[in-house]
């Protein structure tokens, strides 16, 4: 199999579980040696570590919070130092605290703005100096279709989604004249160990929401992924790509 991401560096947040896990196996089966982070999943990371090794990388896990902008500035400094550079960030970590606005407290808005959106730019700040140094990266940040759309009971949600969407479209055409690739990605319905444990019938209007049918899978995330952060994406940038079988149009 042509690997398109050789012997190029990875990071990717909050890689343990769900669709952070598949693009980091993704990443690997392409070549990349992956540098990922985990907060809480030590045992799940540890088992990622040891899987990716065994296709034939370098990989790494780091417990870090890319909420914490210290973390995230300590983290780009350890993956340099044990790695040598950094040439794609996927900022995939995000939490959920659904609720109504008039049920929602100011704890649950703060803890979703800082772990979606907060993270980014935390990420970002520090990746793009070696990046910069470089004259060459390609950063990927994980949005959601309802960062497009909204959702009833998921205003902090979309909102934090919303924004990774516009930083990403401003950071695009900051850093275009250093070869510095921008892009965001929007799931939709997507199986992941979280979706999993929906009602059947909560499920089964998903997907009645989806032209495709059905519910989209991590490898599929992964794929667009993978293209983004290859030179077979070198002149796309600025862009949010749907991956959520037609459910968003635009």
């Amino acid at each position: 199999m042509i690997q398109r991401l050789q012997d190029r560096v990875a990071l990717v947040t909050g890689a343990s579980r769900g669709i952070g896990l598949g693009i980091a196996k993704k990443l690997a089966q392409e070549g990349a040696h992956l540098a990922f982070t985990y907060k809480s999943s030590a045992e799940a990371a540890l088992n990622l570590q040891q899987e990716l090794v065994a296709l034939g990388v370098q990989a790494k896990a780091y417990a870090s919070d890319a909420s914490d902008y210290l973390q995230a500035e300590q983290l780009i400094e350890s993956v340099l130092a044990d790695f040598g550079h950094l040439d794609i960030v996927v900022n995939n970590a995000g939490i959920t605290r659904d609720q109504l606005l008039l049920r929602m407290t100011e704890a649950q808005w703060d803890e979703v703005l800082d772990n979606n959106l907060k993270s980014v730019f935390n990420i970002c700040k520090h990746a793009v100096k070696p990046m910069m140094k470089a004259r060459s990266g390609s950063i990927i940040n994980l949005s959601s279709v309802v960062g497009r759309s909204g959702n009833a009971g998921q205003s902090n949600y979309s909102a934090s989604k919303a924004g990774v969407i516009a930083f990403t479209q401003s950071l695009a055409k900051e850093l275009g004249s250093r070869n510095i690739r921008c892009n965001a990605i929007a799931p939709g319905f997507i199986l992941t160990e979280m979706t999993g444990q929906l009602d059947a019938a909560v499920a089964e209007e998903w997907n009645k929401r989806i032209p495709l049918g059905r519910a989209g899978t991590v490898e599929e995330v992964a794929e667009v992924v993978a293209f983004l952060a290859s030179d077979a994406a070198s002149y796309v940038s600025g862009q949010c790509w749907n991956v959520c079988g037609g459910m968003q149009s635009s």
